[in-house]
């Protein structure tokens, strides 16, 4: 009898996203898109669209040896001073790689990426059908903090979003 050796997955591996990542991130973006329950977004938008609207602090990919499974970046809540320290997380992983830590990784990887900025406060907004976002976030220290009913249409549809919330442990103590 002969034994076949287990392969292993290539360690995930989070580094800054660069403009040259913009292809592979926005497939994976539009992956997102098409389930249904990721955004209410319909169409991914350009580079220098996508770049104007996020935060530098935070924008980050995971790579499965050299190809990107997944993607975070984060971006203002609002205009007003009194909220520089709130950001809003945004999480996407390729679909051959959920539920093998990818997003686990990213989300880790932003939240250490926005303290380093300052940030004292990460929020999201999650359709209600997404468990696996709501448990991922609960998982990294996010807390339900309420339901947005009938907030928007996605397709004609009107949706819920969950809020969720992440305070900081280490910044805004003061």
């Amino acid at each position: 009898m002969t034994t076949v050796p287990k392969t292993t997955r290539p360690a995930v591996i989070v580094e800054p996203m660069v403009a040259a990542d913009w292809a592979n991130v926005s497939s994976i973006y539009l992956e997102g898109i098409r389930t249904g329950n990721a955004t209410f977004e319909t169409l991914a938008p350009t580079w220098e669209q996508w770049d104007r609207e996020h935060l530098q602090a935070g924008r980050v990919v995971a790579r499965r040896g050299r190809t990107i499974a997944g993607w975070a970046a984060l971006s203002k809540v609002s205009r007003r001073s009194c909220y520089a320290g709130v950001a809003e997380m945004s999480v996407y992983v390729a679909t051959w790689a959920r539920s093998h830590g990818v997003g686990d990784a990213l989300m880790k990887a932003c939240i250490a990426a926005s303290e380093a900025a300052g940030i004292w406060t990460l929020q999201g907004s999650i359709f209600p059908e997404n468990q696996a976002s709501l448990r991922l976030c609960a998982a990294n220290g996010f807390r339900e903090v309420g339901r947005r009913e009938r907030i928007g249409k996605r397709e004609g549809v009107w949706r819920d979003t969950v809020l969720v919330e992440r305070r900081s442990k280490v910044v805004g103590l003061e």
